[in-house]
């Protein structure tokens, strides 16, 4: 029987993570681990939960920063397979059981098997555009255009970690990006095409509304993308064009703005890549 551990991290989300603890203990499939990444809370996260549940394991981590929590559970797991889990997220009770018994099914053992969500903004389903749709496969270009994979939805073989790496701490934001760009440019994704993960948003210490500039981060995953990543040559051009289109988004808002010293940053990196363009075509 495959083992499975289960990492949260959390920062200041005691008012949260008893919902995602609890849709963990409710799955069907018998979870070998379930590990909590206090990274640094203030709100006696790791005492109250100590007094709670018993079946946990609490870790503390000092570096700031989700990825650095996420890494270090990972890292302490001890599991066959990984599944990751935002402490403002829950899951389905099937979610893992009919996760496993998809990949069971499958002829070829890929090793991300992500779901379907459900999303919540201030208690109010929302109802997700298309460009948000989720899928299997090759998904690499529209990873590129968009982040097609949530955390909370993914359960990760963990050899993956051992070819692909860990998470970036470098990122303050936008660090599953950076992740899942590196995995999908050289492996194909399971999908289960039910809404198994439950995405709840709207509350202030979402990294989407701590900083400015989101594609500032998305830009840096893809230059680094390039210069890192052993690319076939159509993953170079779909990366490539992207990366100039969100500069120009970045510069051109600057203008705006008439932030001078962003714009000329960004107008720079124009430049550089445009260059850079011409001479690997």
């Amino acid at each position: 029987m495959k083992t499975v551990s289960v990492v949260i991290p959390t920062y200041n989300r005691i008012k949260f993570i008893i919902r995602a603890i609890d849709s963990v203990l409710k799955q069907t499939y018998p979870i070998h681990q379930i590990i909590v990444v206090d990274n640094n809370s203030t709100d006696n996260t790791s005492e109250i939960l100590r007094n709670k549940y018993s079946k946990i394991e609490i870790l503390a981590e000092h570096k700031q920063g989700v990825s650095s929590a996420r890494n270090k559970g990972i890292k302490f797991s001890k599991s066959d397979w990984i599944a990751l889990l935002d402490s403002d997220d829950s899951w389905e009770p099937g979610k893992i059981e009919k996760q496993l018994s998809l990949y069971e099914k499958s002829k070829k053992k890929l090793r991300v098997i992500h779901t379907d969500e459900l999303w919540y903004k201030d208690k109010v389903l929302l109802n997700q555009k298309n460009k948000h749709k989720k899928s299997g496969g090759d998904i690499f270009e529209k990873c590129v255009r968009l982040c097609c994979i949530s955390p909370s939805s993914a359960l990760i073989r963990s050899d993956l970690f051992d070819d692909i790496g860990y998470f970036d701490e470098s990122f303050p934001a936008c660090e599953d990006y950076d992740f899942w760009l590196r995995v999908t440019a050289r492996e194909k994704i399971l999908f289960l095409d039910e809404p198994l993960t439950i995405k709840f948003g709207g509350h202030d210490d979402q990294l989407s509304k701590k900083y400015w500039g989101m594609d500032r981060f998305r830009v840096k995953a893809l230059e680094k993308l390039i210069l890192n990543q052993n690319l076939n040559n159509m993953q170079k051009k779909i990366v490539l064009n992207s990366l100039i289109t969100r500069l120009e988004i970045i510069t051109n808002g600057a203008k705006k703005r008439n932030n001078k010293k962003i714009e000329k940053i960004f107008q720079k990196k124009i430049n550089d890549w445009n260059l850079y363009k011409i001479e690997n075509e």
